[in-house]
């Protein structure tokens, strides 16, 4: 595809986090929001009314008329609507977690390489403004930490906290650490459903870094900080807020310097990047690989905490 081809974009399930996707594609540019494909008939004609786009009744069908396709439905639903789609030659991109298996992501790996499809997970904090300033900022990360918390929501408790929302975290650290995980330490609570709803992680690297890592979807307020200690000099900032501040060892003083920020929707820029990616035939920031990793890690946070 060239730079300026349209790419034909789909959605499958528009529920609370699916409807932004429609609503970005629709709004981008060299982009066209092609159709959806949605199991509530009222929500289905709601999306439909609104971006002028039609529903499909099948993984087949949306696939036909698209070029790339995001998957928003539940976690454990994953696998079964991205193998059709990549199958239909439809680039993807996936809602974390990439799936609940690691075998589902192999799985996905493979449809993935053998139709030459692109697939992205939507880690969306990688395209957060703040993450932009992290990864130029952090180059020797000795301890990091980070706090998730948000009121309880039905949405997304077909799995535990730790799938459900520190796998963001999970990935960002990764990332910004560059080292193979030597030890985890892990701790959960049930709260209102059948898996964890509160849970900590300890996570000691290779190259000598520790993060440490507190998760809760059953606060009375919504946090998304993250803090990075390194040789004289710390750094603490707000994914929510997109602020934060740096202080920096100057004589025997600490200085406390604002970071600048420039403010965007991080979905935007996670679509909009998905977009380009697939028009150029590019890598995406976070692909399969790291995708796969963040859910390795999760997955062995959450087995830890299944055995306490």
């Amino acid at each position: 595809m060239s730079a300026t081809s349209i790419i034909r974009c789909g959605v499958v399930g528009t529920g609370y986090l699916g409807q932004h996707h429609a609503r970005i594609y629709d709004a981008l540019e060299n982009c066209e929001l092609a159709g959806i494909l949605e199991a509530d008939d009222t929500r289905a004609a709601e999306i439909c009314e609104r971006h002028n786009c039609e529903r499909f009744e099948s993984l087949e069908a949306l696939a036909a008329v698209c070029d790339a396709v995001s998957v928003v439905v539940p976690t454990d639903k994953h696998c079964e609507v991205a193998l059709p789609l990549l199958e239909g030659g439809c680039h993807l991109l996936i809602e974390k977690p990439l799936c609940t298996s690691l075998i589902e992501a192999e799985s996905i790996l493979h449809a993935a390489q053998k139709a030459g499809c692109i697939v992205q997970v939507g880690h969306i904090e990688h395209y957060n403004p703040v993450m932009g300033y992290l990864e130029k900022a952090v180059t020797q990360p000795r301890f990091i930490t980070a706090d998730r918390l948000a009121p309880y929501n039905p949405r997304g408790t077909e799995v535990g906290v730790v799938l459900d929302l520190m796998i963001h975290d999970l990935g960002v650290i990764l990332a910004l650490v560059r080292s193979p995980v030597a030890s985890v330490e892990a701790v959960g609570v049930n709260v209102l459903s059948r898996s964890e709803d509160i849970a900590n992680a300890r996570i000691a690297f290779e190259n000598g870094c520790v993060a440490n890592i507190n998760t809760s979807r059953v606060s009375m307020k919504k946090v998304r900080e993250i803090r990075v200690f390194q040789t004289d000099n710390y750094l603490s900032l707000d994914f929510m807020n997109q602020t934060g501040h740096f202080l920096r060892k100057e004589g025997g003083e600490l200085v406390r310097e604002n970071i600048p920020i420039e403010k965007e929707e991080p979905l935007k820029l996670e679509l909009a990047s998905f977009v380009e990616v697939v028009s150029k035939a590019g890598e995406p920031k976070v692909g399969v690989d790291l995708g796969r990793s963040a859910l390795e890690l999760a997955i062995q946070v959450s087995e830890i905490i299944s055995k306490t």
